[in-house]
């Protein structure tokens, strides 16, 4: 029997001047900043619309946040959650294997531990700090940032629902190669739409200010790993597999709000217009986190905002998604798993009925650098080790990592491909500027 390698060791902020490093002693205090700041800010709405309670669950709030944002800069121990909400007995499992893990040499700290952990922890103490304190306990910090992203990117998004409607017009003459080349496109748009990352930027502006379909063509070459023609065969092939029984289902992970979410539901709607999928699963994050990503609000406020568009194909656009929803033939789901510090392998074992759903896929889209940190567990790989064996045993259906890298960790390249791209751009790995569509057929 071959000996089983050992995991490499996961990215951490212990290792000084690593991208880990500066986001936990840089990045992660700024963006507890701004959140301190937003509450700051909203102090007379809080008193408008709940008296002096308000008030007080502002200053109780921030005055946890300022805690938070103090043992974050001096390196303290990780501390157990203390609210009542429905993930934290995982978390506080979680943080005791954390302990184990060190054999007691010393308590999981914010610069000594896994980067994702820690990270993941930050966003889940900022939820709990409203948690704990009603009446202001919904509040979405992130909020105010994801709806200017949005605003800011309408050139972008009026010009993709251009593009799409046009496109909608004849999709029924179009032949197979046509279907391919549309494909590609928007899945290329998908991609790129994952730039527009307000964690990345530390909440600072992303959005996108034009039309992503003019630049396709010159990104071909920052697309690192391209899998494309892999995705296509298995959604044609499902199809004809299906062709009695026609039920294709493709499930995206969502990563952003605004533009990046434009992006999707194109390629979701294109996916059933041209009927290479009968249904399309979009799954959300049920609490605010990483500054941008998508909860439940942002998606249903997303298709509202189109549907009253004052351009004639941005509403037409939220008009048919709003329609899908009601057909049942676009879902939104949750699961607090999405949310939790652990990587996908253990997504069978912690949350065993959201493995079961997404073993119902005929494909996995994966949005974004968050999820691809999370699919290969956040380790310090060889850029040469196959994407599958990164996996670590997660394959409940064939997947697909739609990805810009903004983080140290990549797998599947050719030999000598990081490299040589290291020696001419050192910060390659983090820049956003190089992109993946990397397959894995979970065979």
């Amino acid at each position: 029997m071959a000996a089983v390698t050992a995991l490499p060791v996961s990215l951490s902020g212990r290792f000084k001047g690593s991208f880990a490093y500066f986001t936990i002693k840089d990045r992660l205090p700024q963006i507890l900043t701004k959140v301190i700041d937003t509450l700051h800010r909203h102090k007379n709405e809080f008193f408008e619309e709940h008296g002096e309670k308000g008030v007080e669950a502002e200053k109780r709030a921030i005055s946890l946040l300022s805690k938070l944002r103090n043992e974050l800069q001096t390196d303290k121990p990780v501390t157990p959650l203390e609210d009542e909400l429905p993930d934290a007995a995982l978390w506080n499992q979680h943080l005791d294997y954390q302990r184990n893990l060190s054999n007691g040499s010393r308590e999981p700290s914010w610069f000594q531990s896994p980067w994702l952990y820690v990270e993941c922890y930050m966003y889940r103490r900022i939820q709990a700090a409203l948690a704990q304190n009603p009446p202001i306990d919904n509040f979405d910090v992130f909020k105010e940032g994801k709806v200017q992203n949005f605003f800011e990117s309408q050139e972008a998004v009026i010009a993709l629902c251009t593009y799409f409607q046009e496109l909608l017009k004849n999709i029924k003459d179009l032949d197979e190669k046509q279907l391919q080349e549309e494909l590609f496109k928007l899945l290329q748009v998908s991609l790129w739409g994952n730039k527009c990352d307000l964690s990345f930027s530390a909440g600072e502006g992303s959005s996108q200010k034009s039309s992503p379909l003019l630049s396709l063509e010159n990104l071909i070459p920052y697309i690192l790993v391209n899998d494309m023609e892999e995705l296509w065969s298995l959604l044609v092939n499902a199809k004809k597999r299906n062709a009695e029984k026609s039920n294709v289902r493709v499930d995206i992970i969502l990563d952003n709000a605004g533009f990046e979410l434009v992006t999707d539901f194109v390629l979701a709607d294109f996916l059933l217009s041209s009927k290479l999928a009968d249904e399309v699963h979009f799954h959300g994050k049920s609490i605010p986190w990483y500054v941008s990503d998508t909860t439940k609000h942002d998606f249903n406020w997303t298709i509202k905002q189109l549907q009253s568009a004052n351009h004639m194909w941005m509403s037409r656009c939220g008009i048919n998604w709003e329609g899908n929803l009601k057909k049942g033939v676009w879902v939104y789901r949750d699961h607090m798993f999405w949310t939790l510090p652990h990587d996908f392998s253990s997504m069978a074992e912690v949350a065993p009925d959201l493995y079961a759903d997404l073993q119902k896929s005929s494909l996995l889209l994966f949005k974004g650098d968050l999820n691809y940190r999370k699919l290969t567990g956040d380790k310090k790989w060889e850029y040469t080790v196959p994407f599958h064996q990164a996996l670590n045993k997660f394959r409940p259906a064939p997947l697909c990592s739609l990805r810009t890298l903004k983080s140290d960790t990549q797998v599947g390249l050719k030999p000598g491909q990081g490299e040589q791209i290291q020696a001419s751009e050192p910060e390659w790995m983090t820049s956003g500027k190089y992109g993946v569509v990397q397959f894995d057929a979970a065979l």
